[in-house]
Parts: structure tokens; C-alpha cells; sequence
């Protein structure tokens, strides 16, 4: 570039955030974090924080993660969402953050440390209901977040990240009625999930120690993409 001079530029830091999904009872919810320091103190955020010289992006949204919260290895699946650089999204500096999306499957409590006063799983509905409340533009990210969540589970087997190593048929459509917000049809889901090409593949083995008959247990299956996609029928509730 002509004429380009580095030092008539401000600096900019990197920061990592991260959207990070479960599923508690009927709810889908989000990780936050209770901000200890100025801006925003007292503020719930996502977790995150800035990106050391020494580290490569997904090593500091891992590091962040294990600091602020305690889990050092959520496990299921992690998947970077998108970057966000609006020149006053930090009232410090210019920072640009590069947000990560994670599904997981029963997660410990979360326990705060470092530069969080407090961790805490909140339903991401309500979460969504008020986005102006977290820190930063942080309501916008979480919004991205669980909006790509939803789209990646009509093409992707990536509900399987919400359930543990064997599952029922039964607990992979609660995944999608949570994460969807809508309700949907038992045995139209289940012959959809087993006759979607390496989608689920039984384990050969049943669930034991409930009422009714038992229920065939089954595994992801090898399948990267889902064609037929699993389209929503109606839309979500936010």
C-alpha cells in the first residue's frame, strides 16, 4: 500500500470470547461471567479475555476459559463463530474479539477465578430477552452464537455434542426441542434421525432400570454433514 506508515495507527488488541452452550433440564444456557474489574464491573459477560503474544487463538479461548471458570476441558465440540472490531466496543482501546462457539454435554459448576467475581449457567432465553445487560457487545455475540447453533443442527449432526457417548432417540429430539425452542413430532423425528445417512448408529445395546420397554441406545455416527437436512418447521421462540 502506498504511502502506508504503521506508526500513524493506534494499537489494537486481540481479545478471544466464547459462547458457550448446554443444556440443563428443558433449558439451553449460556456461561457467564460476573466482571470483577473495570469496564463494565459488575457487569455479567461471556467469558474471554486477551490473546497472549505467545498463543494462537484457540489456545487462549481454552486458557480464558479454564481461568475465568474453572474448566480447563469442556469436552464436546468448539468451533470459532466470527470476529467483532465496531471502534468503540471497548471503551480501553480498539480490540477486536474473535468469538467461539461450544456445545457441551453436562458440564461441572463453573467456578470463577482470575479477572471474574462469579460464574454462573443462565438460561440463554432470558439471557437473549435483555442483551443490553451483559458487558461489551456481548448480547450481539450470544445471539450469533445460539442463532449458528441452531442452524448447525438442521445440517450437521452436532446435537450429538449436547448428549452423552450413548443416547435414546428420544433424548437427541429433547436436544433439538431445547436448542429449537419448538416442539416436534416423536416418530417423525425418529425415523428422520435413523434413515439420515451416518447421522446415529446403534450401539446394539438397550437402556436398563426404566419404566416402559427399553429404549436402543446409539452413538454418533460417522456422518459430517446431514443430507437430508433436519429443516425447522416453525420458528424458534426468540
Amino acid at each position: 500500500m502506498t504511502g502506508y506508515d504503521p506508526r500513524s495507527y493506534p494499537p489494537v488488541a486481540v481479545t478471544v470470547d466464547l459462547v458457550l452452550l448446554t443444556i440443563h433440564g428443558k433449558q439451553l444456557s449460556v456461561l457467564l461471567v460476573r466482571r470483577a474489574t473495570a469496564p463494565f464491573e459488575g457487569r455479567w459477560a461471556l467469558p474471554g479475555g486477551f490473546v497472549r503474544p505467545d498463543e494462537n487463538l484457540p489456545q487462549a479461548a481454552r486458557r480464558e476459559l479454564a481461568e475465568e471458570t474453572g474448566l480447563s476441558d469442556p469436552g464436546g465440540h468448539l468451533e470459532q463463530l466470527a470476529s467483532y472490531g465496531e471502534p468503540d466496543r471497548d471503551p480501553r482501546m480498539r480490540v477486536v474479539t474473535v468469538a467461539y462457539l461450544a456445545l457441551v454435554p453436562s458440564p461441572p459448576a463453573p467456578v470463577a477465578g482470575s479477572d471474574a467475581a462469579a460464574a454462573r449457567w443462565a438460561p440463554a432465553e432470558d439471557t437473549l430477552a435483555h442483551p443490553e445487560e451483559l458487558a461489551f457487545d456481548h448480547g450481539g455475540i450470544l445471539r450469533d452464537g445460539v442463532e449458528r447453533a441452531r442452524a448447525k443442527l438442521e445440517y450437521t449432526p452436532l446435537a450429538a455434542a449436547f448428549c452423552p457417548a450413548e443416547f435414546t432417540i428420544a433424548e437427541l429430539r429433547r436436544v433439538y426441542e431445547t436448542v429449537w425452542g419448538v416442539p416436534l413430532d416423536p416418530r417423525n423425528f425418529h425415523r428422520k434421525a435413523t434413515s439420515t445417512p451416518g447421522f446415529v448408529t446403534p450401539t446394539g445395546a438397550t437402556t436398563t432400570g426404566e419404566r416402559g420397554r427399553p429404549a436402543q441406545l446409539y452413538k454418533r455416527g460417522a456422518a459430517t454433514a446431514l443430507n437430508p437436512a433436519l429443516m425447522r418447521t416453525r420458528s424458534p421462540r426468540r
